[in-house]
C-alpha cells in the first residue's frame, strides 16, 4: 500500500506585539485606543447599573473585556469599509460610528466634538429604546444599524449576520469599491451552518471580508473545547482558502498591527482571512455577574484574566514606552467618563439617573410603521392595466422570466441573480434563465447548494448597493433558508427603523403534481404571509409576470414570485415591443365576470377555475373569477372584492396548496369582518388535503383539489346561498 502526503493550502500565523510595534503606534493613535478602549468600558458599566434598575428592557450582552478588541481591530480600518456586528456588539458599534466621525482626531490636543457627543448619545438612546437612537428605539441592544457610517447591523441570531457580511463583501467587489468588509461574531457562530455556508461562499470568489472572532471561550455557559472539535477557530480557514491568524485578544497593539497588514493584503487582492482574538468577558452572557456565580468559570481563573484587562494593562504599557504621562492616560478616562455621562445625562433623569425621560420615547402611534418603504419609489412607474390593446406576441412563461430579467441585466449592471445551476445548460434546470448566462456571464451567478447562504449574501448584498435576484428551485428549501428569509430578510427594515432598503426578488417554483413526494411539492404562500415584511406575488400568465417583475424590480422591498410549474411551457400573449411595463402591486385582476359567486383564485388556479366557470355557467351558476395577483395580507385587493360581493353574496377562496399552507382562512376572516352584511353565507375555503404530497402518481392526484371537487365545492356553495 502507497501512501502519500498531502498539504493543505493553508497560512496560519500567530500575532503577538512588541516594543516596536507599541513605539510604531505612535502617541496620537495610543492615545485614541486608550480614549476608546475606555469610553465602551465607562458606556457598558453604565448600562449595565441601568440594566440592574430595570431601565433597560431586554438583555444587556456587554463587551467589558473585550473593549480594546474592537478599538484595535477597527482602528486600522478606512472610513468607508463596512462592519457587520455579533449580538455582543456595542464595543463594535461605537468603534465604527466614532472612527467615522473623528477622522484623525487627536483626544490629547483637540476638543471633543459634538459629532462624537452625538454617537455616543444616540447609541444609549438605541439600546434604551429610545426615539432618537439609530433605529428609532426599535434595534436596541442586539439590532444596531447606521448605514452612513458603514454599520451595516448587527445581528441577534448567534451567526446569522456571517452571510449577510460576506453579500456586503460581494457587492464591494462587484463595486469595485476597495473596501473591506470585517464581520465580528462569537466562537459559538462558529458551529452554526450559517458560518460554514458563507465562508465557503466568501473563499470560491475570494471577497474582500475579514471573518472576525471573539472567541472569549463560553458560548452564554458551554466552553468552547466542548463544542468545538478544533481548538482554534481561525484554523478553519483551511477548510476555505483563507489565511488564519490568532491574536490574544489582551494586545492592543498587536491586534491593531494585524489587522492593519491582513486588510492591507485584502486591499491588494489578497484572500479572505479568520482573525480569532483569544479574549475574555468578565461577566455571564448577560448582566453584571461573573461566569463563576454559575459554576462554568472559577473565581482564581477571573481574577488572573482580569489582571490582564487591556484597561491595565496597555496604559502601562504606554507608561513604560514613554508614549503617554500619567497625567495625560487621566485625562483620557476622564473625557472619555464625562462623554458617557453626557449621554446618560441625555437619556435618563433622575436624582439616581435611571428614568427614563419621557420626551424620548418613541411615539406608541408608528409602532407598526416602517414595515415596508413608504411607496414612493413606485409612484410614476410605466403602470398598464388589463385592457392593453397594444401589438402582441406569443412567449412562454418561462421565457418571460428570462426576457424581463435580462432586460434588468441589460440596463443595470448592478443587477445579480444567485442560484443552484441557473447558469448551466443554457438556462437554469428549467429554461428560468435561458440565454442569460452568454449573455451577462458576471450578473448570473451559479452558486453551491447552499441556500441559507446565498440568500443571507442576496441579501448583505442589497442593502449595501446592489438589486438582487435568487432562484429558490423549490419552495421547500426556503426552509433550509429559514433565518435568512425570514429573521433577516423578512423583518430588517423595521428592525433597523424603517430605513432599511432591501430591493430583492426571490424566485420559487411550486411543482405539485409533478410526483416529486413531500419535500419538494410546497406551496409556501402561507410560510411567507406570516411575514409582513415579505411582499408575495404569484402570476397566473406571462403578461402579468413581466408587469409585477418590473414593479419588484422598482420596488425597495423583497418580494417573492410563486412560480407554478404547470404555467412554464404554456403560452401567453406579451407586448410585442414593451418589456418596461408594470403591473401595481396589490390590484386584483377580473379574470371572468358573474353574478352568482365570487371566487378567489391565484397562479396557476387561475386558469383552472376559469374553465370552471364556464362548465357551470351551463348549469346556471355564474361565477366571477378573481386573480388576486398580489398575496400578501396587506396587499390583498379588498376593494374589488367589495365591489363583487355586492354583486354575489357568495365567496370561496380556491387553492392547490394543502390546507394548512393556504391563506384562504385569513382572507375570509377579513372578508366577513369588512362585508358582513353582503355575505348571503359563510365564505368557503377549498383546498388540497392537509397532507404532503406523495410520490404515487394515484396517492398525489388524490391529495391535489381536482377540477371536479371544485366544480362541486363550488355549485353547492352558490345553489346553498340561493336557497
Amino acid at each position: 500500500m502507497k501512501k502519500h502526503t498531502l498539504s493543505v493550502d493553508f497560512h496560519w500565523e500567530k500575532w503577538s506585539a512588541e516594543e516596536a510595534d507599541l513605539k510604531e503606534l505612535g502617541k496620537k493613535t495610543a492615545a485614541r485606543l486608550l480614549f476608546e478602549i475606555n469610553l465602551i468600558h465607562h458606556f457598558e458599566q453604565e448600562l449595565l447599573r441601568l440594566k440592574n434598575a430595570d431601565a433597560v428592557w431586554g438583555p444587556v450582552h456587554s463587551s467589558v473585556g473585550q473593549e480594546a478588541v474592537a478599538a484595535a481591530s477597527i482602528g486600522p480600518l478606512n472610513k468607508s469599509d463596512k462592519v457587520l456586528g455579533s449580538h455582543r456588539a456595542h464595543h463594535q458599534f461605537l468603534s465604527k460610528a466614532l472612527n467615522y466621525v473623528l477622522g484623525d482626531w487627536d483626544p490629547g490636543t483637540q476638543e471633543w466634538p459634538r459629532e462624537a457627543q452625538e454617537v455616543v448619545n444616540r447609541t444609549f438612546a438605541e439600546i434604551l429604546g429610545l426615539a432618537p437612537g439609530y433605529c428609532g428605539g426599535r434595534g436596541g441592544s442586539m439590532h444596531l444599524r447606521w448605514k452612513e457610517a458603514g454599520f451595516l447591523g448587527s445581528n441577534a441570531i448567534v451567526g446569522g449576520g456571517i452571510p449577510l457580511a460576506v453579500g456586503a463583501a460581494y457587492a464591494e467587489q462587484k463595486l469595485k469599491s476597495g473596501n473591506v468588509v470585517v464581520c465580528y461574531f462569537g466562537d459559538g457562530a462558529a458551529n452554526q451552518g450559517a458560518f460554514h455556508e458563507a465562508l465557503n461562499l466568501a473563499g470560491i470568489w475570494k471577497l474582500p471580508i475579514i471573518f472576525f472572532v471573539e472567541n472569549n471561550e463560553f458560548a452564554v455557559g458551554t466552553r468552547n473545547d466542548d463544542a468545538c472539535a478544533v481548538k482554534d477557530i481561525s484554523q478553519r480557514a483551511a477548510s476555505y482558502s483563507m489565511d488564519g491568524y490568532i491574536v490574544d485578544g489582551q494586545d492592543t497593539p498587536g491586534i491593531y498591527r494585524l489587522m492593519e497588514k491582513v486588510s492591507g493584503e485584502i486591499r491588494k487582492g489578497g484572500r479572505p482571512a479568520i482573525v480569532e482574538a483569544k479574549c475574555w468577558r468578565h461577566y455571564h452572557h448577560a448582566g453584571d455577574v461573573p461566569g463563576s456565580s454559575y459554576g462554568y468559570r472559577d473565581k482564581e481563573e477571573e481574577a488572573r484574566r482580569l489582571a490582564l484587562d487591556p484597561r491595565t494593562r496597555f496604559p502601562e504599557s504606554l507608561l513604560e514606552q514613554k508614549l503617554l504621562t500619567k497625567k495625560e492616560i487621566s485625562a483620557i478616562d476622564a473625557a472619555a467618563k464625562k462623554a458617557v455621562e453626557t449621554a446618560l445625562d441625555f437619556c435618563v433623569e433622575g436624582e439616581d439617573k435611571t428614568i427614563i425621560k419621557e420626551s424620548l420615547w418613541p411615539d406608541p402611534a408608528t409602532a407598526g410603521e416602517g414595515m415596508r418603504s413608504d411607496g414612493s419609489e413606485l409612484e410614476g412607474l410605466p403602470y398598464i392595466d388589463d385592457t392593453y390593446s397594444g401589438p402582441k406576441k406569443k412567449a412562454r412563461y418561462s421565457e418571460s422570466i428570462a426576457l424581463v430579467t435580462g432586460r434588468w441585466m441589460e440596463k443595470d449592471s448592478k443587477v445579480y441573480e444567485f442560484g443552484e445551476e441557473i447558469a448551466n445548460f443554457g438556462g437554469g434546470a428549467y429554461g428560468a434563465t435561458k440565454g442569460l448566462p452568454d449573455r451577462f456571464p458576471e450578473q448570473v451567478v451559479n452558486t453551491p447548494i447552499s441556500e441559507a447562504g446565498f440568500t443571507g449574501l442576496a441579501c448583505g448584498a442589497a442593502m449595501t448597493g446592489l438589486k438582487t435576484i435568487i432562484e429558490i428551485m423549490f419552495p421547500d428549501f426556503a426552509l433550509v433558508a429559514g433565518d435568512q428569509l425570514f429573521n433577516q430578510i423578512a423583518k430588517a427594515r423595521h428592525m433597523y427603523g424603517g430605513k432599511t432598503d432591501l430591493p430583492l426578488v426571490a424566485r420559487a417554483r411550486i411543482a405539485t403534481g409533478v410526483g416529486y413526494g413531500g419535500q419538494h411539492s410546497m406551496d409556501p404562500v402561507a410560510l411567507f404571509a406570516l411575514f409582513s415584511g415579505w411582499r408575495i406575488v404569484a402570476p397566473g400568465n406571462a403578461f402579468d409576470y413581466i408587469g409585477l417583475f418590473n414593479t419588484a424590480m422598482h420596488s425597495n422591498d423583497p418580494v417573492i414570485f410563486l412560480e407554478h410549474h404547470s404555467l412554464y411551457t404554456k403560452s401567453f400573449e406579451i407586448p410585442e415591443n414593451d418589456l418596461d411595463y408594470c403591473i401595481p402591486f396589490g390590484k386584483a385582476k377580473i379574470i371572468k365576470p358573474g353574478d352568482d359567486i365570487t371566487v378567489l383564485v391565484y397562479g396557476a388556479m387561475g386558469e383552472r377555475c376559469r374553465k370552471i366557470a364556464e362548465k357551470l355557467s351551463g348549469q346556471g351558476v355564474s361565477a366571477e373569477i378573481i386573480d388576486l395577483r398580489s398575496l400578501d395580507l396587506p396587499s390583498i385587493d379588498y376593494d374589488t372584492i367589495g365591489m363583487s360581493l355586492q354583486k354575489t353574496g357568495v365567496m370561496a377562496i380556491v387553492e392547490e396548496a394543502a390546507g394548512a399552507q393556504t391563506i384562504g382562512p385569513r382572507i375570509a376572516e377579513q372578508v366577513m369582518v369588512r362585508f358582513f352584511d353582503y355575505l348571503d353565507a359563510p365564505v368557503g375555503c377549498i383546498s388540497s388535503l392537509n397532507v404532503p404530497n406523495s410520490v404515487s402518481r394515484r396517492l398525489e392526484a388524490a391529495a391535489i383539489i381536482s377540477d371536479d371537487e371544485i366544480e362541486e365545492k363550488l355549485t353547492a356553495m352558490a345553489k346553498r346561498a340561493w336557497r
